[in-house]
């Protein structure tokens, strides 16, 4: 569906030279003399690259239709990482350039949100908060604040993490995976 300049809002996905983009903040612009004019800063979700592009008043802007997905981590084969489709059960194949970086935070039956246009994905989001058992850290030494009380641990999928000094081999952290930072030790699990 075609939309005008006046019905582009934040978190809309809108169509740019064929590629999906999310609309991050709009800017409506009436000049005293001339058209009015819209400016808008957009994120491609499939590179996170983020652009201002300007819409003048008589142009159409097509609307994406992304849909939703919740998907479980499966395995991994290759440079491809398997999903399974939450709904439907189908497998869902997802290369390594779509995870980027949060790859080091995938588990086994992780739970994430998968984006999709016309069934091409365009990007996977992570639960905000995970549960990592810690696999392998040097023991604290009691009274060590040199390095301002943290140490490396190493978690079960292989992400480094600054924990606390108290954190020792088998504790379940939670971590916050936008971040990559330590949150708290679990207790009772």
């Amino acid at each position: 569906m075609a939309l005008s300049i006046n019905e582009i809002k934040s978190s809309m996905t809108i169509l740019v030279d064929g590629q999906v983009n999310i609309v991050l903040e709009t800017q409506h612009v009436k000049p005293g003399k001339g058209a009015a004019f819209v400016r808008v800063k957009i994120r491609n979700p499939k590179n996170n690259s983020v652009q201002e592009v300007t819409f003048r008043g008589d142009e159409k802007i097509e609307e994406a239709y992304v849909e939703e997905r919740k998907l479980q981590y499966q395995y991994l084969s290759g440079n491809m990482y398997y999903f399974m489709d939450q709904e439907n059960f189908e497998e869902v194949a997802i290369s390594e350039n779509n995870i980027d970086e949060k790859k080091k935070f995938l588990k086994d039956n992780l739970e994430v949100t998968g984006y999709f246009y016309k069934h091409e994905i365009l990007n996977i989001l992570f639960p905000n908060f995970v549960e990592y058992e810690i696999a392998h850290t040097e023991p604290g030494i009691k009274g060590d604040t040199a390095k301002s009380g943290t140490k490396p641990a190493q978690v079960e999928t292989g992400a480094i993490i600054q924990v606390p000094l108290f954190i020792d081999v088998g504790d379940r952290i939670k971590v916050d995976t936008r971040t990559g930072q330590y949150v708290e030790r679990v207790v009772g699990r």
